[in-house]
């Protein structure tokens, strides 16, 4: 076993750095052999998924020892069915059942000024959701940034702007879906939420969509599609399908933070949110005649 050679408040400053970068999508990390130990190569790792070159096609490890023979014998095969993501253990959104006649304001009364996890202690406003109360398309992100906290309103920063324009391109407004996210505190350096906050904000999240109750649920980013999929797998091996979920459509894509980092990802985006504009019904805006 490779001895310790950072100190723990280093570690954790590293692991939370590390599940920053899988949210954007970025998950090649590998390990540099030199003499005398070993360096984490970040850099080049992030220097690669800012480069103008694809980031999707990067090999995803699978979780079992590979058989080529296997592997290439299988076109006779016939097609697997719908993709349905495992759970990987008793979801978190299981235990909470219906609230008959459910309101938004009421679950933003039952909230309150939280006080159910650690997250509180450095918030300055609870964010909570803005949107159609009955709307067919509900955005759910992971948590609030800098510009959320300080506004009380999610996705207001940059990534919020590209949110925003994604949305019109659709044909919609911000006024038409509903945008919330995992956690309503936002955690500290914009880290992901730890799984005790999680648990802690999730009843919450689960009830605003029951109460909404859309035709369409667009996951963004890992944190996201992970959190109410309950799962382990990387986004990149789901987004863009379709997925069933209680009742619900469910499409995760990327969080448009990693498109900032990102643009050319745009694209795969934007076929996301074709195929929810077709599910909804919704027409591609004309292109104007020049």
């Amino acid at each position: 076993m490779m001895p310790e050679r950072f100190p723990v408040s280093l570690q954790q400053k590293i692991e939370d750095r590390l599940r920053y970068y899988e949210d954007l999508g970025i998950r090649l990390f590998y390990t540099d052999r030199v003499p005398g130990g070993a360096t984490l190569a970040v850099s080049e790792a992030v220097a690669s998924a800012l480069s103008p070159a694809p980031v999707f096609e990067e090999t995803v490890l699978p979780k079992t020892s590979p058989k080529p023979a296997l592997a290439k014998a299988a076109p006779a095969a016939a097609p697997p069915p719908p993709l349905v993501v495992p759970p990987t253990g008793p979801s978190l959104f299981e235990a909470v059942d219906k609230v008959k006649d459910d309101t938004l304001l009421k679950i933003r009364e039952d909230l309150g000024e939280c006080t159910r996890c650690k997250l509180h202690k450095g918030r300055n406003k609870i964010v909570f959701g803005d949107g159609h109360p009955k709307a067919q398309l509900v955005f759910v992100g992971e948590g609030p940034g800098a510009d959320e906290d300080a506004q009380g309103l999610p996705f207001v920063g940059r990534a919020g702007k590209l949110l925003t324009q994604m949305i019109e391109a659709m044909g919609l407004q911000r006024k038409d879906v509903y945008i919330c996210n995992v956690v309503k505190c936002r955690p500290p350096e914009n880290r992901a939420p730890e799984p005790d906050e999680v648990a802690a904000c999730s009843p919450f999240l689960m009830r605003q969509i029951d109460s909404i109750h859309p035709k369409v649920i667009v996951c963004l980013g890992a944190t996201a599609a992970k959190t109410i999929l309950n799962t382990t797998r990387g986004i990149s091996q789901f987004r863009g399908e379709w997925l069933e979920w209680r009742g619900h459509k469910l499409m995760a894509t990327y969080h448009p933070a990693y498109l900032l980092r990102n643009p050319p990802a745009k694209a795969d985006v934007w076929k996301d949110l074709q195929k929810v504009m077709a599910e909804l019904g919704l027409q591609l805006p004309k292109k104007s005649k020049s």
